[in-house]
């Protein structure tokens, strides 16, 4: 019993946290190191975020590395909430066609009536696309992993079930593989980018409320 509570409430926590990063063009033209981000997406709710990269411009395999921060829309905006911090490569380049992998460390925290949770997981992406100075459009796959778990039970709930436990959880329990395509027009030192597609649990079974995600972004690059 304990189990299954745990793993729903796991669950319902990736499914309003799950797909939400940054995407550039790796051809856009211009040597500023500097990108902010500003995004807005669907994911079980509108959601809201904000980034910060800094831009490594190695010939061998250039790469951004930063910190992205994201919530839901609703009363209580620091209730649920997640942080992200990793880096961006790209390994391939074949003429116009590029590869890149995204690999994130993930702290993201859910509250309802009964129980808070926290998080730490591990956010792993690939996308292989055309990339132009002006534009690009390209197709992502990726897993979002919950790894630890802290639950934090109310005094109703723990008297509904008594043998529910606080503290940390584990093993991980929780994974969501989602898959799509994006694309982005670039001008000057501004981009502007679209992102969309599908999530499914790591079991392939259990149905998603909101299966798929979209999101819209800028990115000002200084």
């Amino acid at each position: 019993m304990k189990n299954t509570i745990y793993k729903t409430a796991l669950l319902l926590m990736l499914m309003i946290n799950t797909v939400h990063a940054q995407t550039i063009n790796w051809a856009a033209a211009g040597k500023e190191k500097h990108i902010l981000n500003a995004n807005i997406g669907a994911e079980y709710g509108v959601i809201f975020g904000l980034g910060y990269h800094y831009k490594l411009n190695s010939k061998l395999f250039p790469m951004t590395v930063g910190a992205e921060f994201s919530m839901p829309s609703g009363n209580d905006l620091l209730d649920d909430f997640k942080t992200k911090a990793g880096a961006n490569v790209r390994w391939v380049k074949i003429k116009d066609f590029q590869f890149s992998t995204r690999v994130q460390g993930v702290y993201r925290r859910f509250e309802n009536k009964n129980v808070a949770i926290a998080n730490f997981g591990l956010d792993m992406a690939g996308v292989v696309g055309y990339y132009r100075p002006k534009w690009f459009a390209g197709a992502e796959v990726g897993f979002d992993k919950a790894i630890v778990s802290h639950f934090k039970h109310n005094e109703d709930y723990r008297e509904v079930y008594p043998d529910v436990k606080n503290g940390w959880y584990e093993p991980s329990t929780g994974g969501n593989f989602y898959y799509g395509v994006q694309g982005g027009y670039a001008f000057k030192n501004h981009e502007i980018y679209l992102r969309g597609g599908n999530v499914v649990s790591q079991d392939f079974k259990t149905k998603l409320m909101l299966p798929f995600y979209v999101q819209i972004g800028y990115n000002f690059k200084l």
